[in-house]
């Protein structure tokens, strides 16, 4: 999910705390809230201790980042001290050029900053996000897996697909690219909504996509189209599991749901809330210390 927030500001600061793993999550829902763009980087070299970082306005939302920090603490049992740099806008956008060159994922797709010139691309889809939107942009391990796991069932031909918390757009749009087949792309967020759209259009994907601001399983768009054959479910963790019986309630028989946001650690947590709504596993796919889950929903109810 894509943070909301203003973009291209002329004063920024950069804002990090360094935490163990298990409270990566809480965290970077925290910092991701009130930023323009995140990252999560090993504090270690035993990777125990991470680092999430984030840019934002300097001053900008400063009671939403107090308060959210204080839900991140009490969610995770971890306190975390806050640090703060000066950053220039100038420069940072250049590190973020820099740090967003062409990235090839799996055997299909090209992702591409619009900093780079167009290039045709005979053998792979090429989607085209702006550099500055650094979340959803497919250096994540968690969408680089989705993106993986789209190759991996696109022979099942899914009709009815749904991207739920789309951010970017990046996944609806691989999958309306690759299947030539409409998506629904629903966020929380209404920054992450428009940004999905104008992705959408620069990717000539629009007419393919409807994006519609949403809360999860409860918004009318999805009830309207449900029930699904394909759902991207590119979250967290707990609210993975928290809605796993909406998913499998929402999925056809044989239908397929590819999860991710969660780290490997967390892969048994929402492996078992899934079981428990009688999905299957397919597939495991992993990148650095993500994990991406394939899931089913068998033709036929288990006796």
């Amino acid at each position: 999910m894509a943070p909301p927030a203003r973009r291209h500001a002329t004063s920024l600061e950069t804002i990090s705390v360094t935490i163990p793993e298990a409270a990566v999550e809480f965290y970077e829902n925290a910092i991701g809230s009130v930023c323009t763009t995140i990252g999560l980087f090993e504090a270690n070299p035993e990777g125990t201790l991470w680092r999430v970082e984030g840019v934002k306005d300097t001053g900008h939302r400063e009671d939403e980042l107090a308060a959210a920090l204080l839900l991140a603490e009490l969610a995770s049992g971890e306190s975390a001290t806050l640090e703060r740099a000066p950053t220039e806008a100038e420069g940072w956008l250049a590190r973020t050029y820099e740090a967003f060159p062409e990235q090839q994922v799996g055997r299909r797709f090209v992702v591409r900053g619009t900093h780079l010139p167009d290039q045709h691309d005979a053998t792979r889809i090429v989607l085209t996000l702006d550099a500055g939107v650094a979340f959803g942009s497919g250096e994540h391990g968690s969408t680089r897996g989705c993106l993986r796991a789209l190759e991996l069932i696109a022979h099942r031909r899914p009709r009815r697909i749904l991207d739920l918390g789309c951010g970017t757009g990046i996944l609806a749009m691989a999958g309306a690219a690759l299947l030539h087949q409409p998506v629904l792309a629903v966020d929380i967020e209404p920054w992450s909504v428009r940004v999905a759209a104008r992705n959408a259009q620069r990717n000539g994907l629009a007419p393919l996509l409807t994006c519609r601001l949403g809360n999860g399983w409860n918004t009318p768009a999805i009830r309207r189209k449900a029930p699904f054959d394909l759902v991207f479910a590119n979250i967290l963790a707990r609210p993975l599991c928290l809605m796993a019986k909406d998913l499998a309630r929402n999925l056809v028989p044989g239908g397929t749901v590819i999860l991710a946001g969660l780290l490997r650690s967390q892969v048994r947590m929402v492996l078992s809330a899934h079981r428990r709504q009688g999905l299957v596993l397919e597939h495991l796919l992993t990148e650095g210390d993500w994990a991406t889950l394939v899931l089913r929903r068998p033709d036929r109810p288990r006796p």
